[in-house]
């Protein structure tokens, strides 16, 4: 490893580390604590099935290590020893948990240990609503395993005649897509009791294998994760979608990255699943315990004890928008920030909604990346189509796995008469814009809105994010420029406020940072503030450390992976940088720079890795209004005294706590709390 280069992949296991610790909390209550089991659960499954496939395909390539600047199998051997090492770690914890339930009179329990009442209930449920969904596929020693689902969980059921040993072996998946993971049972002397889904299967074997005389069924969890990477061929001929579409299926196909088991199977049993798989000393095997799939904790039955949960918070109104009155009107007045989840996602969807019944808005047009399951930004959408507005929507097809959802959207829109633009050919649009145009008096105004996230009712509940609202002309008139762009790619035009990735984002931060050296250098005070997701391209890391070397001093609240070695003498002593993970995910990307005192402040959709800066599109913006600055700088402040949340991000991966004797600041709570008196 490069003494000034964390692998991103590597940095990212830090990451997921922190949601550990969070699991790990006793001050956390306890069913959230569960929760943040389940979030590192679905976040390692995501990082096998993208990151690590990545890396697993790189290692085919000789010249890797030069793409790279680090050796991908070297990487892979010590993402084996990090995962192994964590493993033993989530299971400790799972253990506590489970413990602690108990004493608060909550059980999960397995077939073995159900009374008549339960078992009962339990032999019902398995009739009217498992049973018939259940088709086991019989393993036999010429045969191939069938096509299995990625990230599904499978039981491998060991039959056996106790007097001969004659032995037979079968595969069966969980339908956990169509049946919960977890079964409430009837009470017990009040205590509450689930089951998981796979001891109910547990329970009914017998019946599933009627047809066999075997005297002994034993059933164990197995689970296969795949490489998720789309590859789409540059082939002309054939439409956008159906080479998505195909792809999709090809993922269906990967190659497998990572095997999980039971560790009390039978030798004989994991011994003829490895071969089958074609498993080998290359890849990731990991022993684990009864249960597999922990992501299903995210949607843990919600058991009405309110002191086992987070209390909580209310979103609050923002001070500039006036319930009942326009909010059109209202951003003709100022620019508003908003500021999610601690304001209301409804704010956004009441302002479609009105643009979609005032008669003088002539159109709408907006970027879709990731949306809510039942979404009312595309219903807002759908009416302003009815109601005779111009629609236009960027729907991103690549949105990585909602790629599917995407495509079913964009067909309900087009049905709809809604113009829909399937992004842009080779690049990914990931930028967060929504333009409303209106006509009155001949006179036309255009107001904005531009995110860090996504327009996405689900998400902007647990995730932070800002959103400018703004009919700010300078602003407005390039993002219609955006949008023009997004009509014709070949529509190349200049920009004077907003900063355009692939085409001028490298560009300005390397600008951005020089000036803050040449300031440093010429002794004027020179810093930078920055609050991203990730931190990971080169080119951007060297310059830092080129700053910090100059006297720059640079703070970054970085939530994922963080490449730069920080706090280096004769490198980069002059980086300092925290991560936090808390009750909402940290998403809100913002830098301040100093500029000799003239602080130039931006909200992105980007943050600074490879892929952002040159393979996506993306919409660095500028803030003018100085309120609306005072309240970022007052934000990145409140987050840099966080000292319950926020960890150090070292060379080391440590991840200790920040801790000090001042008073307890926990930024979330303090955040709300500001805004509230507001």
């Amino acid at each position: 490893m490069a003494k000034d280069y964390i692998p991103k992949e590597i940095s990212w296991l830090s990451f997921n580390e922190r949601v550990l610790q969070e699991a790990e909390n006793k001050e956390v209550p306890l069913l959230e604590r569960l929760k943040f089991l389940g979030i590192y659960s679905n976040n390692l499954d995501e990082y096998f099935r993208v990151r690590v496939a990545t890396l697993k395909r790189l290692t085919y390539y000789n010249n890797a290590k030069e793409i790279l600047g680090y050796d991908p199998r070297k990487t892979l051997k010590k993402i084996q020893k990090i995962v192994l090492s964590q493993n033993q770690v989530f299971e400790k914890i799972y253990s506590d948990i489970i413990k602690e339930l108990a004493k608060n009179k909550i059980h999960i329990i397995n077939e073995q240990q159900l009374d008549k009442a339960q078992s009962d209930f339990i032999a019902e449920f398995f009739h009217s609503e498992v049973r018939t969904r259940l088709m086991p596929f019989m393993i036999e020693p010429e045969s191939n395993l069938p096509n299995l689902t990625d990230d599904a969980i499978y039981l491998a059921i060991l039959l056996r005649k106790k007097k001969s040993n004659k032995r037979k072996y079968a595969l069966l998946e969980i339908p956990s897509d169509v049946l919960p993971r977890f079964i409430v049972l009837p009470d017990r002397d009040n205590e509450k009791y689930l089951i998981f889904l796979d001891d109910v299967i547990r329970f009914g074997l017998k019946e599933v294998f009627v047809v066999f005389d075997f005297d002994e069924i034993t059933a164990f969890t197995i689970k296969l994760t795949k490489d998720a990477e789309i590859e789409i061929a540059d082939d002309y001929i054939a439409s956008y979608i159906d080479k998505l579409s195909r792809s999709l299926q090809q993922r269906k196909k990967g190659t497998p990255v990572r095997f999980i088991y039971d560790r009390e199977m039978p030798a004989d049993l994991l011994k003829t699943i490895t071969k089958k798989l074609k498993l080998g000393p290359d890849d990731v095997i990991i022993p684990g315990n009864r249960y597999h799939n922990f992501k299903d904790f995210m949607n843990f039955p919600n058991l009405g004890r309110k002191k086992l949960y987070y209390e909580p918070l209310v979103p609050i109104q923002h001070k500039d928008i006036t319930p009942g009155k326009s909010i059109l009107s209202a951003i003709q007045k100022k620019d508003i920030m908003l500021f999610f989840p601690y304001h209301p996602f409804d704010h956004f969807i009441d302002l479609l909604r009105e643009a979609s019944i005032d008669p003088y808005v002539t159109s709408i047009q907006i970027t879709l990346y990731r949306l809510a399951r039942n979404s009312s930004v595309i219903n807002a959408l759908m009416n302003a189509v009815r109601n005779g507005k111009s629609v236009t929507t960027v729907v991103e097809l690549q949105a990585r796995f909602d790629e599917e959802a995407n495509i079913l959207w964009g067909n309900k829109l087009m049905n709809e008469g809604v113009k829909v633009i399937y992004g842009v050919p080779g690049l990914k649009v990931h930028a967060k814009l929504c333009l409303i145009t209106r006509v009155k008096d001949e006179v036309t105004r255009k107001y904005a809105a531009i995110g860090t996230g996504n327009f996405n009712e689900d998400t902007a509940r647990i995730y932070t994010d800002h959103l400018l609202l703004t009919c700010e002309k300078k602003i407005t008139n390039e993002v219609q420029k955006v949008f023009n762009f997004f009509h014709a790619n070949y529509i190349k035009e200049n920009y004077y406020h907003l900063v355009l990735s692939p085409f001028h984002l490298r560009n300005k931060m390397i600008l951005l940072i020089e000036n803050e050296i040449k300031n440093a250098k010429a002794r004027k005070k020179a810093y930078m503030w920055l609050k991203l997701n990730n931190i990971t391209d080169r080119e951007i890391i060297d310059k830092l450390y080129e700053a910090s070397q100059a006297g720059v001093e640079i703070r970054m609240i970085i939530r994922g992976m963080f490449s730069i070695v920080a706090g280096v003498k004769g490198l980069s002593e002059n980086i300092q940088a925290i991560g936090i993970v808390d009750r909402f995910l940290e998403h809100t990307r913002f830098m301040i720079f100093c500029n000799d005192g003239d602080e130039e402040i931006y909200i992105s959709s980007a943050d600074l890795m490879t892929r952002n800066l040159d393979h996506r599109i993306e919409v660095t913006c500028p803030v003018f209004d100085e309120n609306i600055k005072k309240h970022l700088k007052k934000v990145f402040e409140i987050q840099w005294k966080d000292n319950t949340k926020a960890r150090i991000l070292d060379p080391a991966l440590s991840n200790k706590f920040v801790t000090n004797d001042k008073k307890k600041i926990n930024s979330q709570t303090e955040i709300y709390n500001i805004l509230k008196e507001e």
